[in-house]
């Protein structure tokens, strides 16, 4: 094996893949290289690549203790200590700190622990010798911290070191444990596309509280959102919730400025409100057949910056500057670090459009621990406790919104999206540039609906980083994106397993290992934690193998009624959908069901030119048409066929009485949660997001049919989600 292949092995690069029809595509030398590179590894020569390996190999030698250990629960310790060869005569201490606990430790002499491994590097000898045995087997799940030091013969100190060990449940928190039923049911929307009589031309967490409540009321036990992920307020036209600059924090548009504490004797913006110019603004933006960003930022902002104003005029002892001091002590250093880039980002970018890229920021500025920042963020204090502020409110009207919803009978509560990566211009890059990788991008290799693959244009986590900094970013990330939820559903759930990274440089991408099983372990540990059920999006290429590790860890998988198919293309029975699962008809990126019906999505394909001819259109037309026939004959098998549905061909236009019968065939199903999308309980035909489109269809900006008010009595919706109502009162 070459230095080359032995230096990508180390690093976890795939020496090949599948693609979807099972060709074996092999990982070119080129590819190799620059994604070495993107790992913050020289790899360009020969030489370097050779230096590189030696620094990679060396690293596992030079330090006694690994940076982290994950184990299960009940599970020994098998850890390892690195340690030059020859310090028989010395004497190992170590202490051991339980979370929350207080620290036990002991002595013993290096030359009772077993050799299990030696290597030579750079003219000096290592051995690793077995240190687990020693350690309690009785630590509870959690983050522990184990330090050690040796002292050798004549009390020379010798080498020292420390680890984080996480002991971790074996499955995550279930529905069973959640509900008494076992099985639970909700509505799945885009915050932002709902309208009330009382929204800024977006739906935001006001509107969420208002929906939680209808609900709530309606029988459900979960309200499904899309990423709620901090964006760039700065540029509102960036609008994809799945490309944000932060996953960790929140969409400060998602803020109700009337529903903030200090709005409520604030008479100056009341009047400024009521002035006939903002009223006018006001409604247009409400009016709009899309979402106006850019409008609605300008009607929020200004406001939210008056009213961060009143509350900084608050005495030091206010309950709501209490609960702001104990807001940024929670959130800790990363909530300051992405307020000072949201305020950095602003002020570069309205000074020159072409500097909305950090990394086109002037270099002083392009280091997050830089003197200039620094003096930037003392400069600019205010403004940086803006964005922070907009954090703390953003993040106590979500909690109103699910403690409202909970009220009124959600029996669960708010189901939450984790983005699989963030925007490489954003602030977690900016931030901590160790953890995401510059030089590559998120994507997916060819299959059967993009035949050049995709590159999402984001920035993947890097495996070195997160291992050397004891997976501290993954466990902050979880944590967040648990908050006030009572579900998780996991983007690109494979990426806790790998990756496909495709190089800057234009080589082919190729797969990047990540360390499935320690993830796995933690996100079972936070789900408990935060009693949070977890979902897997596993749609795609799924490896061999990974579905069933999901299913030991209690993650749920993702079942979408379209895909859920025989081996013949007909559509599964309901009793094939596994049990550990959530089922829906659809999704974000698909055409709701009476769109598919009608072939909605099929016709914007061709209005946009996506089509490579005229034959690849037909074809799709004429399978249209058989899934059609095959559904009818599915929902015929179950007794569900409605009587407007005729057996013999013909017209077979949209019907509600349809809808309603395909959620019924998914309540049939054994799945844990079943989930109905807010276009299809409305019967909409427009889908939130086209894939392979940017500005030609309007993704992300799609406002609901009708009114928050007026979802409650909806017949439609009434008739659709009744059958899936039933299931939590059998």
């Amino acid at each position: 094996m070459s230095d080359l292949d032995r230096l990508a092995d180390l690093l976890g690069l795939e020496p090949h893949y599948h693609d979807i029809w099972g060709n074996r595509r092999e990982t070119s030398a080129a590819t190799k290289r620059a994604l070495i590179a993107a790992m913050g590894l020289q790899a360009a020569t020969d030489d370097q690549v050779a230096d590189s390996l030696r620094t990679v190999e060396r690293r596992s030698w030079s330090r006694p203790l690994p940076p982290v250990l994950v184990v299960g629960e009940g599970q020994g310790i098998d850890l390892g200590v690195a340690l030059p060869a020859g310090l028989d005569d010395a004497t190992l201490a170590w202490d051991l700190t339980p979370e929350g606990g207080t620290a036990q430790g002991g002595r013993i002499p290096v030359r009772d622990l077993p050799i299990t491994d030696r290597a030579t590097l750079d003219g000096t000898a290592y051995e690793r010798r077995a240190l687990g045995a020693l350690l309690p087997v009785s630590l509870p799940i959690g983050y522990h911290r184990l330090d050690l030091h040796v002292e050798a013969a004549g009390g020379t100190a010798g080498p020292s070191g420390s680890t984080t060990l996480i002991v971790a449940p074996d499955r995550c928190v279930t529905v069973e444990e959640m509900v008494p039923a076992g099985r639970s049911w909700g509505i799945g929307l885009q915050v932002y596309s709902l309208r009330s009589e009382h929204d800024w031309g977006m739906g935001d967490f006001g509107d969420l509280a208002g929906f939680a409540e209808v609900a709530g009321r309606l029988g459900a036990g979960l309200v499904g959102l899309n990423p709620l992920h901090a964006l760039f307020p700065a540029d509102p036209n960036h609008i994809g919730p799945y490309s944000p600059s932060s996953r960790q924090f929140l969409n400060i548009l998602y803020i109700d400025p009337a529903s903030v504490p200090e709005f409520a004797d604030a008479d100056d913006l009341r009047a400024r409100i009521e002035d006939p110019a903002f009223q006018s603004a006001l409604a247009a933006a409400q009016q709009a057949e899309l979402v106006d960003y850019p409008a609605v930022a300008a009607l929020k902002l200004p406001l939210l910056e008056a009213l961060h104003a009143r509350f900084r005029a608050l005495p030091d002892d206010h309950p709501r500057k209490v609960a702001y001091a104990a807001f940024r002590q929670d959130m800790g250093a990363a909530l300051d670090r992405h307020a000072l880039f949201d305020a950095l980002h602003e002020h570069f970018f309205r000074q020159d459009s072409a500097q909305w890229m950090w990394r086109s920021w002037p270099a002083a500025f392009q280091d997050s621990r830089s003197a200039e920042v620094a003096a930037f963020a003392r400069e600019h204090a205010d403004r940086v406790d803006f964005f922070a502020w907009a954090q703390f409110e953003a993040d106590r009207q979500l909690g109103e919104a699910a403690a409202r919803g909970r009220s009124a009978g959600l029996s669960m509560g708010f189901y939450r999206d984790l983005a699989v990566a963030v925007h490489p211009g954003g602030g977690s890059a900016w931030a901590d540039p160790s953890m995401l990788v510059q030089g590559a991008n998120v994507g997916a290799p060819p299959d059967q609906f993009n035949m050049n693959g995709q590159n999402w244009g984001l920035a993947p986590l890097s495996p070195l980083g997160l291992r050397e900094s004891a997976y501290r970013p993954f466990i902050e990330l979880l944590r967040a994106n648990m908050r006030h939820a009572a579900a998780l559903r996991i983007d690109h759930v494979m990426a806790l397993q790998h990756l496909f990274w495709i190089p800057e440089d234009g080589s082919p991408g190729a797969y990047v290992a990540y360390p499935f099983h320690d993830l796995l372990r933690i996100v079972a540990l936070e789900s408990r934690r935060n009693r949070c059920v977890v979902i897997g999006e596993d749609l795609g290429t799924v490896p061999e193998g990974f579905r069933p590790a999901l299913e030991q860890a209690g993650i749920l998988s993702y079942r979408v009624l379209y895909f859920e198919r025989t081996a013949d293309g007909g559509f599964n029975p309901p009793g094939d959908y596994p049990a550990g699962s959530m089922a829906t008809v659809s999704t974000h990126d698909l055409a709701p069901f009476k769109g598919f019906w009608t072939g909605r999505d099929l016709e914007w394909r061709r209005r946009l030119g996506l089509y490579p001819d005229d034959a690849s259109r037909d074809k799709d037309i004429w399978d249209r048409g058989v899934d059609r026939w095959r559904l009818l004959q599915a929902l015929s098998r179950e007794g569900l066929r409605p009587d407007s549905y005729p057996t013999e061909d013909g017209d077979q236009p949209f019907r509600v009485e349809l809808s309603a019968a395909v959620h019924a065939y998914l309540a049939r199903t054994p799945s844990r949660i079943v989930m109905v999308q807010i276009e299809d309980a409305l019967a909409d035909d427009e889908q939130p997001n086209l894939p392979g489109t940017v500005d030609q269809h309007p993704n992300w900006r799609r406002r609901l049919p009708r009114k928050l008010e007026e979802l409650e009595s909806d017949d439609d919706l009434r008739q659709i989600i009744a059958p899936i109502a039933a299931i939590t009162a059998r």
